[in-house]
């Protein structure tokens, strides 16, 4: 028995010896893992920390300053007239009176990027060194584009967003293609048949929504719908930054034409904002991507090349950028407008349409409420298959006539739904290959925006094609904005940025044509090429007796998403003959500007004079035009005001010099010397500005855009009065419930039963009132109804204040009496701390204190004698000012300090006080006190230091 005992004891040993010996091993499994893990985090730690050094610091006044007096300066130059130097040269062109304003230097200071989308819309701001993405009132930094139109006022974003079921035919969304369009363009009437809502046709043509507001039907401009939602979001952006926002840099899609450009810019002005560029959404992801690299390949050496897909709920845009240190340069984009989210949800909608027509003998497409909610649903869905590849439920309660609907799907059924969609995903990618002249083993990187891109299947055809991993370091929803951000802190002055320079791309080419004296009668030129250079310039010299009209218009129809290929007509006027009878030289300035927005930019006649006392013999020659071909190397120079570029200098492309017939001259930099062993006679030149007349396609007039930002203004006005009328409906409600409640509780006391009949009875007529005659009432009707119930309730809340402070406020009085007159005992006490106060003012406040006291005791007894249910004799307010009256008349007194007296020291302690040290001692040692304290101090008003 002991034996087995003895083996069971050992055996239990073992056991408990093999516990701990794998609890030791797993602890320093581990330990070890966890160091492996420390690590790791401090590696990346490091590596964000080296990419996220601050890029933005705020500017200084004398920075500002710096900035203003330049672009004054520039502004001031390029106002004076094209000039010819001594070398026969000509200068600069100056910048042209018909262009865009620059924009006014040192306003709001705020920096904003906007990202317009077709389903939501993002808000980036500079702040803390940094760029941040920003919440609105729900705390959603995705704010979707809607807007809500009732009869009283309009809801915009998010809470439009839940009205689109229940306000069906007046909530506006997807509005976005609808810009620069009129109502008859086949990309409108597409769009028609997918709105709820009804399309109208404006009285200048253009495409226009018709909605219910304010009791009446009213037709909106798309650019007063999208300045609705831009003024929305800049009353979100000035939230966040606490101060006024005009400012801003907002994206567009790569693929927009001149019309929709224009008609995006007048909604911003609609919105009261300055919008300093329009970006296109892959050059803002790229500036997001480049700006933060610390690895870039110097200028001298091969640029890295990325490709950005950007696949959005309406669109797909790919575009490739070449990076090196602090430049971006597009060399390509491509695009399908028509691909994007949606269609991807439309494939899921009408196989579930067909799938509920035949199980439960419904036709969705003819309830739009129910073709919306299965939208919204599929949507949903087709987020989920992203992440699972498993069968998926759907269910809709009370889909139509209380019917509740169900299904399922997975992933792999979704793409054989999409497989028309998917193969559309490569073409834009060879295409955009092919006009970049580059190979996949060229490309560096391939980063992916957009909310599409997270399908799996998408990723797949991408990966395909490149046969690389793609990248996601990017964030999909939120890079455009914050690249737009990014942008806007360059062109602001009151901004530091790292010098980053961007070159953007003309995505059409466009052509001039005008009338000419050969037979065939007309003239074209290609000023600008299919991904050329942007921003840029060039001047064609024309040879004219008249004024003369040019044409510009897109050069090949087929590659442009719109229907119509004009620009513009630009008249030049004023042009006459020369004295001799001659043509008359005329230099007609055109360009893209920073928006990428084409225009004639300035026109000027050249007249040249012969200089008398000239002997040289040699004939008057035609000026030789000149022209600089542009480089992948191009020069620092001061960047034209009008360009847009960033702060003072930036990459800028010289200008071209065409001739009429649409040639190019030499190089003026390579034909220096040639030009100087040509004899040409010394002339004068004088250049005139000639006046151009432009009409542009689908230009708003100035008169109808003043209108929009008029009705704009009242809109904004009616939707704070109503928020005001609300505010003060709510406030009536929210007393009459409050009030109840504490009449039943902590008021109960306070009131007799009477007068707590009465009143409830009042407010229980007040809620009643609220919901029924008082449901749509002025505001002052309101206000009124709120005096009304406060005059019987705040006697009842004053009682219940005065009851619950006035001990507190007694008990300070008390103990101040106290003090007063426990320092008058110890003076009658001759106690040596008060021996120096005068008997006379002593008297005086006995006198006081005994006042107080018998105010005191006859206002408590008076009160004593009161019920609850009655107002108080003593008002708090009394007491206290009974006790500051107490204290201004005895702490004077009793506070008085004593009288100081001199005391003789030794002579030595004197002398080393007042002549100097003795004893050895350093002059630094006699005061280290006073020198620690100063150099506190110092420290203090340079420093400031947290605990």
């Amino acid at each position: 028995m002991d034996f087995v005992f003895l083996m069971v004891t050992a055996a239990g040993a073992i056991a408990t010896l093999a516990g701990a010996v794998i609890a030791a091993l797993m602890l320093v499994q581990s330990v070890r893992s966890f160091k492996k893990w420390k690590s790791r985090d401090n590696e990346r730690t490091k590596e964000s920390g080296k990419e996220s050094t601050p890029i933005i610091k705020t500017a200084t006044h004398t920075e500002q300053k710096t900035q203003k007096e330049s672009s004054r300066k520039e502004q001031e130059t390029s106002n004076r007239s094209p000039s010819r130097d001594s070398s026969g040269k000509d200068a600069v062109p100056a910048r042209e009176a018909s262009a865009p304003a620059p924009r006014v230097l040192g306003g709001g200071m705020s920096v904003v990027g906007i990202d317009l989308g077709f389903l939501n819309c993002y808000i980036a701001v500079a702040r803390s060194g940094g760029i941040e993405t920003i919440a609105n009132e729900y705390s959603d930094r995705c704010t979707p584009a809607c807007i809500a139109l009732g009869s009283r006022t309009r809801a915009i974003g998010n809470a439009a967003k839940s009205q689109i079921v229940t306000n069906v035919r007046n909530t506006i969304h997807g509005f976005k293609k609808l810009h620069g369009r009129s109502f008859d363009d086949p990309i409108v009437q597409t769009e028609r048949i997918r709105l709820p809502y009804e399309l109208q046709k404006m009285p200048n043509g253009s495409a226009g929504v018709k909605v219910r507001y304010l009791e009446e039907d009213r037709p909106f401009a798309i650019e007063q719908v999208t300045g609705m939602l831009l003024a929305k979001l800049k009353e979100t952006s000035e939230n966040a930054l606490k101060k006024p926002v005009a400012d801003c840099v907002i994206s567009i899609p790569s693929f927009f034409t001149d019309a929709e450009r224009r008609s995006v810019m007048a909604a911003a002005q609609v919105a009261g904002l300055n919008c300093l560029r329009l970006m296109n959404e892959t050059t803002a992801v790229a500036l997001a991507y480049g700006i933060y690299k610390q690895d870039l390949p110097p200028l001298d050496e091969k640029p890295r090349n990325v490709v950005f897909i950007d696949m959005g709920h309406s669109a797909y845009q790919v575009s490739i950028c070449a990076f090196n240190k602090g430049k971006l340069k597009v060399l390509a984009t491509t695009f399908d407008p028509y691909l994007g989210g949606r269609n991807f949800d439309e494939a899921l909608v009408d196989y579930f349409c067909e799938e509920f027509k035949t199980k439960y003998k419904i036709n969705v497409k003819e309830n739009s409420r129910a073709l919306l909610r299965l939208y919204q649903e599929c949507e949903k869905l087709k987020k989920l298959m992203s992440a699972n590849a498993s069968d998926l439920p759907l269910n809709i309660e009370c889909f139509v006539n209380d019917l509740d609907v169900s299904s399922k799907m997975n992933r792999a059924q979704f793409e054989q739904l999409c497989i028309s969609l998917l193969a559309r995903v490569e073409p834009p990618l060879k295409a955009v290959m092919e006009q970049a002249n580059l190979q996949c083993e060229d490309i560096n990187s391939i980063e992916i925006v957009g909310g599409a891109t997270r399908i799996p299947a998408v990723k797949e055809h991408i990966t395909k094609f490149f046969l690389k991993d793609i990248s996601t370091t990017l964030n999909a929803d939120e890079a455009v904005a914050r690249g737009c951000a990014l942008q806007c802190a360059i062109l602001s002055p009151a901004f530091k940025v790292r010098e980053f320079s961007i070159t953007d791309i003309v995505p059409y080419s466009i052509t001039l044509r005008w009338k000419t004296s050969f037979e065939d009668g007309t003239g074209e030129c290609e000023v600008f090429c299919k991904n050329h250079p942007a921003p840029f310039s060039k001047v064609i010299t024309f040879h004219k007796k008249e004024p003369f009209e040019l044409e510009a218009f897109y050069t090949n129809l087929h590659e442009v998403p719109y229907p119509d290929p004009r620009i513009g007509n630009f008249t030049i006027q004023n042009v006459f003959p020369q004295s001799d009878g001659d043509s008359s030289k005329v230099k007609v300035k055109v360009r893209v500007n920073i928006h990428g927005i084409f225009s004639v930019a300035s026109a000027s006649v050249v007249e040249k004079q012969i200089l008398e006392g000239d002997h040289s013999d040699a004939s008057m020659e035609t000026e030789v035009s000149f022209k600089n071909e542009y480089k992948d190397d191009v020069d620092k120079m001061q960047v034209d005001q009008e360009e847009g570029h960033q702060k003072c200098h930036a990459e800028h492309t010289p200008e071209e010099e065409i001739d009429h017939t649409g040639a190019k001259t030499k190089s003026a930099t390579s034909d220096k010397q040639d030009r100087s062993n040509q004899t040409t006679k010394k002339g004068k030149v004088k250049s005139i500005d000639l006046p151009i007349q432009s009409s542009l396609c689908r230009q708003l007039g100035q008169d109808l855009l003043n209108s929009y930002i008029e009705n704009e203004g009242k809109m904004i006005m009616q939707d704070k009065l109503e928020k005001e009328r609300n505010d003060a409906k709510n406030a009536v409600e929210e007393y009459v419930y409050d009030f109840r409640d504490k009449l039943g509780t902590v008021y109960e006391k306070f009131i007799t039963r009477e007068d707590f009949n009465k009143l409830s009875a009042i407010l229980e007529d007040t809620e009643n009132w609220l919901y029924e005659e008082g449901e749509d009432q002025p505001k002052q009707v309101y206000v009124d109804k709120l005096q009304e119930l406060k005059k019987y309730g705040q006697p009842i809340q004053m009682r219940y204040m005065e009851h619950e402070e006035r001990p507190k406020a007694l008990n300070d009085l008390g103990k101040k009496i106290q003090l007063v007159m426990k320092v008058i005992e110890a003076y009658r006490n001759k106690d040596e701390r008060y021996d120096h106060l005068d008997p006379a003012e002593i008297e005086k406040i006995e006198k006081y204190i005994s006042d107080a006291m018998n105010w005191l005791n006859s206002k408590m007894n008076a009160q004593n004698k009161l019920s609850l249910t009655q107002d108080p004799v003593v008002k708090v307010s009394e007491i206290v000012a009974k006790s500051k009256e107490l204290d201004n008349s005895c702490n004077p007194i009793i506070y008085k300090p004593k009288p100081k007296v001199e005391v003789a020291e030794d002579k030595p302690k004197a002398n080393s006080e007042h002549n100097g040290p003795v004893d050895g001692q350093s002059g630094t040692e006699t005061k280290p006190d006073t020198t620690k304290d100063s150099s506190q101090h110092t420290k203090s008003s340079g420093e400031m230091e947290v605990d």
